[in-house]
């Protein structure tokens, strides 16, 4: 190999998106509104993200929220299915968990490998900034405090939006 070529190589720099959910906790336990969240980790060097790792919690009602507006957005682009709601569930609690877990981090695998879908600046609200989903609306539309870059670079620079 000549140096041009290596340096050929060098510029096609693979860009790489780990996208984990981990960490399933049940939140409120024993209350009527217990819900379960789960941490999204992200791991990137993709340009099309403002930090390259992130840490989230976000809770199913969030992913069906996100699901939906990405589908408004996407137009014919078909969206990533998201787990079933199923209310209806044989099986230990933690089994249909852990189901839901997989089935909330193959959804958001193939979201981000979405060139249309990564265009959605909601998308990145919801994986790089702890904001609640109206906040997310507000910041999306120029009403909240923030740009929505600004908002990513807030909460990575906050010790919550480094991994630990």
């Amino acid at each position: 190999l000549g140096s041009g070529s290596s340096r050929m190589l060098e510029n096609r720099e693979e860009e790489l998106t780990t996208v984990r959910v981990q960490d399933p906790r049940v939140q409120n336990e024993g209350s009527w509104n217990s819900y379960v969240d789960y941490k999204i980790f992200l791991h990137t060097n993709s340009k099309a993200f403002t930090a390259k790792t992130s840490c989230v919690r976000r809770r199913y009602r969030e992913f069906v929220w996100l699901r939906r507006q990405l589908q408004k957005n996407a137009g014919l682009v078909p969206v990533p299915e998201l787990p079933g709601k199923s209310t209806f569930f044989v099986g230990s609690t933690d089994e249909f968990i852990e189901k839901r877990r997989q089935g909330l981090q193959q959804f958001l695998e193939k979201v981000v490998q979405n060139v249309v879908l990564l265009s959605d600046s909601r998308l990145h609200l919801f994986l790089q900034s702890q904001l609640s989903v109206p906040a997310i609306e507000a910041c999306v539309q120029g009403q909240g405090p923030q740009t929505v870059t600004e908002a990513i670079l807030h909460y990575a620079m906050s010790n919550c939006g480094w991994v630990q």
